[in-house]
């Protein structure tokens, strides 16, 4: 392995193991608009994908490339389906006809 990918590789994982102690330590009522922040985040990740995947050569790069895109809608698709299903529980009831009768 060349020093380089050496760096790499440890910025990686240095990266993961910062993500989960910070992750850990957010507490219940921040995770709704924690998730909204992270969504466009996702979707810069995605674009970088993108581009990646656009500039691939080798064949190796093109199926990276296209796994990093997959991964990366997967992860957007993902964050904005739960992010919605979170504000859910926030709205109030609605007063609907079946209410209006018992008042």
């Amino acid at each position: 392995m060349t020093d380089h990918l050496v760096v790499l590789l440890t910025y990686f994982v240095l990266s993961v193991f910062i993500g989960i102690e910070v992750i850990s330590k957010v507490p219940t009522i921040l995770h709704t608009p924690l998730m909204s922040g992270s969504n466009a985040i996702h979707g810069i990740i995605l674009v970088g994908a993108l581009l990646i995947a656009a500039h691939a050569q080798t064949p190796l790069q093109v199926i990276l490339g296209f796994v990093a895109v997959v991964l990366a809608t997967i992860n957007v698709v993902g964050g904005f389906v739960v992010t919605d299903r979170m504000l859910e529980m926030f709205k109030g009831r609605r007063s609907g006809p079946a209410q209006e009768k018992r008042d």
